[in-house]
This record gives structure tokens, sequence and C-alpha cells, in this order.
């Protein structure tokens, strides 16, 4: 899952599930490949990963992805075949709820992301501005087509 808003007319509910289904899997993956070395005990206070990861994934992820994972995925099995999958989504009755769940738990990884800055002692990579490809934005757009004369 991103720290990104997701607003209400762009992105599709389902990636924005898949997303941190795929992160609970990886993380969970780490947790048992390394497992109690990434964990230590700490002073009152200080974290670690193990602990941090737990954290997200009990706490945050798994309710979100609980309660959400299979409601959608029964609902997308009844799209007719006919009708467009993003229109489809949008139109359901608990979409705005899910992406208000969404908005609550992207919330609470900033903050978590914003410890696990403090913990590493890095800079701040969260409210960095997107970088933009060259010409958009800025009212540049796209280069004008020449004719043959112009370069003449």
């Amino acid at each position: 899952m991103s720290v990104e808003e997701l607003d209400r007319e762009e992105g599709f509910l389902r990636e924005a599930l898949s997303s941190p289904y795929t992160f609970f899997g990886t993380t969970r993956e780490i947790l048992r490949r390394y497992g109690p070395e990434i964990a230590p005990p700490l002073a009152p206070g200080h974290v670690s990963f193990g602990v941090l990861a737990v954290t997200v994934l009990n706490r945050v992820l798994r309710p979100l992805l609980a309660s959400w994972h299979p409601r959608l995925t029964a609902y997308e099995s009844s799209r007719p075949a006919d009708v467009d999958p993003v229109a489809y989504e949008r139109a359901w009755e608990h979409a705005d709820a899910l992406r208000s769940e969404i908005a609550a738990v992207r919330q609470t990884l900033v903050s978590l992301a914003r410890t696990l800055q403090k913990v590493a002692g890095v800079s701040d990579l969260i409210d960095l501005p997107a970088p933009r490809p060259p010409g958009l934005g800025r009212g540049l757009g796209p280069p004008a087509a020449q004719s043959p004369s112009d370069g003449d």
C-alpha cells in the first residue's frame, strides 16, 4: 500500500488492496527468514523492524484485508462480462467505505513510515515532490509539430 492518497476518481480498489496483500506476504517472509534477529529486545522507546512489521501486519493491514478482500472479490465475481471493470467497481455501494478505510490505513502507514524514518536516521522520503516528465506541467505541453518550411 502506498503512502500516496487515492482520489475518488483515480486508481482501482482491487490494486489498492492487492498492494498491501503483497506487502503482507513479503513482510511475513522476511520475518520467517530472519526470525528473532530482527526483533531483539530493546530499551523502552526504541523500535525494531520486527516489532514494527508485526504491528503493521496484525493491527493495520490484517483488519483491512480480512474484511475487504473477500467482499470485493465477491462483488467482482458478479460483474457481467460486457461491463467495464473500473466503472463496475466505482458503482459498488461499498466503494466509498472501502476508500475511507484505505485512507485511514494510509494515515497510519504514513505515521509508521515517519517512525521508521527516525529509527533509520534518514531524511524525509514521504513528502518529496513527485518528479514530472520533461515538458509536463507548468503549461509547457508537448512540442508543436514543425512544418517542412520551419527548419529552412
